[in-house]
């Protein structure tokens, strides 16, 4: 089953995100690589082109064997381990469409 695993990042978070994101990525290359992941990226703070880059969160779609398999993932998160999330939530998502 599909989970949509959704965080919220705490302020600023961008220095943080930087800091992890090469170990973030590498986690999200192992899911996709078992053709496990649907989507993943962040929430921008803004639409506005040109805008400083910010980010209030990020959603990954990803299928794991059980809501409790998918709980154990996002904990594992890089992110998670240096504070940019302050608060994930964690819903078994069904795929309509495409």
């Amino acid at each position: 089953m599909y989970y949509a695993i959704i965080s919220e990042d705490v302020a600023n978070s961008l220095s943080l995100r930087q800091s992890a994101r090469p170990a973030h990525l590498a986690r999200l290359e192992a899911l996709n690589a078992q053709q496990r992941l649907l989507l993943a990226g962040p929430h921008p703070a803004s639409d506005t082109a040109g805008a400083e880059p910010a980010f209030t969160g990020s959603l990954v779609v990803a299928e794991f064997e059980s809501l409790h398999a998918a709980q154990q993932w996002a904990d594992a998160d890089p992110y998670v381990a240096a504070g940019v999330y302050a608060k994930v939530t964690i819903k078994p998502f069904k795929q309509v469409l495409p």
